[in-house]
């Protein structure tokens, strides 16, 4: 059964328009997990525009569940992870005038300094994933680099508007699924799902992890951040029951 990893960033983003101390994303991560999500998803961006050092190192402490912390490939990134320790880091690109991490990784261009990093990590017990497009060569970059695991972006499905585009996007997916499996890779998904859009992808059989963060903060305005991700989880659920019925 797959399992939801809750991104809490955007209680971060909500707390920095203020400058103040709440809400406080800590808070927001102990709630998830008494919702029943199995991992908390962080991402500690170079700028440190959401979530702040503080914030990640009290989750760790906190939550009783996986944490992922998504970061970039840089040095500075990587040294405070190994300090850390998370249970799992995923590794995105980063730019800085982006809202959100708005594509995947490069990890062709990137293979050996994704090893490098990815060996030193994993020497520390930490599983590596990458966020990458669902295509061959990057997915086939990802092992090669010696990653344990990779999410698949499926931003490009959330913004399908066609029956046709939706059809397609989910091909896409389940052929990158079927790479990462032959080359041993776990694989997770991520970036756009929602509410409304998470049926077709929790469908798809195989997938472990669903990263889930902007959705969920926004449902849990009006019903609070445990509701908002039992009735995530209970979707996914629900839908991963009917592998491959589209």
């Amino acid at each position: 059964m797959p399992q939801l990893n809750v991104n809490i960033d955007h209680v971060a983003t909500i707390r920095q328009a203020r400058m103040v101390d709440e809400p406080d994303p800590v808070w927001a991560a102990v709630e998830c997990e008494l919702g029943g999500a199995l991992g908390i998803t962080m991402h500690l961006r170079e700028d440190r525009r959401h979530v702040q050092d503080r914030d990640v190192k009290l989750v760790r402490e906190a939550a009783g569940v996986k944490l992922n912390l998504e970061m970039a490939l840089t040095e500075a990134i990587v040294r405070f992870a190994l300090k850390l320790k998370p249970d799992q880091v995923t590794l995105v690109p980063e730019k800085r005038q982006e809202l959100t991490t708005e594509g995947g990784l490069d990890c062709v261009k990137l293979k050996k300094r994704l090893a490098s990093a990815t060996q030193r990590m994993q020497k520390a017990g930490i599983i590596v994933a990458t966020f990458i497009a669902p295509t061959e060569d990057q997915v086939v970059a990802s092992a090669q680099a010696g990653c344990e695991a990779i999410e698949l972006h499926t931003g490009m499905y959330a913004n399908a508007r066609s029956v046709r585009q939706v059809a397609r996007r989910l091909q896409e997916l389940e052929l990158a699924r079927d790479i990462g499996w032959d080359h041993g890779l776990t694989v997770h998904a991520g970036h756009g799902l929602n509410y409304r859009n998470i049926g077709a992808v929790a469908r798809i059989e195989g997938l472990e992890d669903f990263n889930i963060g902007h959705s969920i903060v926004a449902r849990s305005v009006f019903v609070g951040m445990r509701q908002a991700t039992s009735e995530m989880i209970a979707l996914i659920d629900k839908f991963s029951t009917q592998f491959g019925e589209y």
